[in-house]
């Protein structure tokens, strides 16, 4: 294959792309800050949900976060239409307990920021807060199974950013109180 041939993506144009379909799906990156707030208040009470938001646009900057959002949606939306093959169709459509794929998509948006994020996706997937709530209501038309899934990590990574962000905040306060360089000498 030429170079002229070769095969390219606009990343832009898959930012836009997961961007629009999680609207169309009807998440909006605010119902996914206050998954972020619900996560860190305890940690954080000064956290803002703007500050929340800010760090959910951050996380869904990245490709394989959008790869994530972009494959889950299409497999919803294919149960939906009833297109996919038994029985994988059932298991999907139905959100089959035993039917882990879901939560493994998530988890490689969990892994793009660290370990913290497992135990706020572990928790946030258990009690389907806010939005995810609705995403998991199973009203015989809508099919969410993968994407109650990815918001939850979506909301599970920004937490995770922003505890390691507000980590390397507390140590640059601590640092800058300290005399000299820590050596004794000044």
């Amino acid at each position: 294959m030429s170079e002229s041939n070769a095969y390219r993506l606009n990343s832009k144009e898959v930012a836009r792309a997961t961007e629009e379909w999680m609207t169309r799906r009807g998440v909006s990156k605010g119902q996914i800050g206050q998954l972020v707030m619900l996560l860190q208040k305890d940690y954080f009470p000064e956290l803002t949900l703007d500050e929340c938001i800010a760090n959910v646009e951050a996380v869904l900057s990245k490709r394989e976060v959008q790869n994530a959002v972009l494959t889950g949606i299409q497999l919803d939306m294919l149960a939906e239409e009833r297109k996919l093959l038994p029985p994988l169709q059932n298991m999907i459509e139905n959100d089959e307990g035993l039917y882990g794929c879901d939560e493994v998509l998530a988890l490689s948006i969990v892994n793009v920021y660290g370990s913290i994020g497992f135990t706020n996706f572990g928790f946030i997937d258990k009690f389907k807060p806010g939005v995810l709530k609705k995403l998991n209501e199973k009203n015989g038309k809508d099919v969410h199974t993968f994407l109650d899934d990815i918001v939850g990590a979506i909301a599970a990574a920004a937490s995770s950013r922003i505890a390691h962000r507000k980590q390397a905040e507390r140590e640059e306060k601590e640092e800058a109180v300290l005399p000299g360089d820590g050596s004794g000498e000044e």
